[in-house]
Formats: C-alpha cells, structure tokens, sequence
C-alpha cells in the first residue's frame, strides 16, 4: 500500500487499486509549495472536519476530477450547496462498503466549521479496511479513550496528528498507538505554521523508545506502508 503526503493532513493511499486522498489542503500551505494540486487524481476524497486547513481545496479537486466525497452529513450537505454531487455522507460509528473496501467513521475531539462560517458537524477519524492492511485515519484530534474501542480491529497503520497545539501532541499520540494498538505510526498535523512546529529528531526518540515505528515522510514523498 502506497502512502504520498502533501504536508498537514493531507495525503493520498492507494488501496484496492483506488486512490484515497485525505484532507486536502495543498495551495493554502507554504510547506507544498513545489506540489501542482491540478496533478493530484483521486477516485475518493475523505474529510475529517470543515477546518480550512482540511478543505482548502476540497471543492475545486472534487469539481476537476469528479472523486466521490465522503465525509460528515453536515460538510455533505455544504459540498451539495457548492455544486458539488459525488458525496457520500456518514456520520459517527457508521461503515460503508465503497469499490476499495470498507470505511467506518469514527470519533474525533476537536471543533469543526466551514470557513464560510457553516456548520461543519462533529470531527471524525475514519478506518479504512483494505484487502490485506487496515489504515486508521485519526483527523485532528486530542487523546480519547474511545480510540480504546479500536484496539481489536487489527490497525496496520495509524496516521496521528503530533503536532500538539491544536491537536494531541507527540507524547498522547504515543499512548493512542496504545490505545489502538497499533505500533506502526504516519504522523501528520505539523510544521505547517509555528504553533505546531516540532522537533523531528525529539519526536523521533520518543516514539523509538517507545518501541514504535514513526515514519514522517517529507512533502511530496511517497513510503510503501
């Protein structure tokens, strides 16, 4: 399974020959200035939350290359407001079987508006069942102990914000691998402006001696998961 990230939260995965692009925010971030955002073909857009910084371009990639949107009601209904048509709306502890595999929705702790001022609903995380690995998605969230409620569902991967501020930081994203068992670990939510800046090489010994594999690709690389 390949993993491309655009800084942020945003990146792409293939899975069962689709490509899963995940909060898209590319043109609003200095840190991807070198990546062309009218390159990026997704077959399926999925979107944790209403921030800016998550749905910066959301509307203009999902109208150029026609990608089914999946995401809360609340943003579904907004994207529907917008022209866009290609939307499957969830909500929390909800599954799906899309063409790829299978998705289930899942709580985040975070706030989530639109940046029209929009209600945007609850923030999610999403897991993605795939046909031999199982990805979760945490979007912006603090610690929860209902990432609990995960530990059995054989996560491969878990993509964890660790850029603290505005999220869980490094120190909780290490007891949510914890929590969901999981010792396999993309960190997202970061560098992208000062408040969430971090130490790699800090965050990076932590996570060792906590004997987990954290792998944090630079912008515009790609990692076979």
């Amino acid at each position: 399974m390949k993993l491309t990230y655009y800084g942020q939260s945003t990146l792409e995965i293939v899975v069962g020959g689709k490509t899963l692009l995940f909060d898209p925010f590319i043109t609003g971030n200095p840190l991807a200035k070198d990546i062309d955002v009218n390159s990026l073909k997704p077959d399926y857009i999925l979107v944790s939350h209403g921030h800016g910084d998550h749905v910066g371009d959301l509307i203009d990639i999902a109208k150029r290359t026609g990608a089914k949107v999946i995401c809360i009601a609340e943003i579904a209904n907004w994207l529907g407001t917008k022209g866009v048509e290609n939307v499957h709306g969830m909500n929390i502890g909800g599954a799906f079987n899309f063409e790829f595999g299978r998705v289930k929705m899942v709580n985040a702790i975070h706030s989530s508006a639109l940046p029209d001022g929009s209600n945007g609903g609850n923030p999610a995380g999403f897991v993605v069942y795939g046909a031999s690995e199982t990805i979760y998605f945490a979007g912006d969230t603090a610690l929860t102990y209902d990432m609990k409620l995960l530990e059995d569902e054989n996560i491969d991967w878990a993509l964890l914000p660790i850029g603290d501020n505005y999220t869980m930081g490094a120190d909780d994203a290490i007891k949510a691998a914890g929590f969901v068992n999981c010792k396999n670990i993309v960190g997202i939510h970061y560098d992208s402006f000062p408040v969430i800046k971090i130490n790699k090489d800090e965050v990076t010994e932590k996570f060792i001696k906590a004997g987990l594999n954290l792998k944090l690709p630079a912008v515009g690389e790609s990692i076979e998961l």
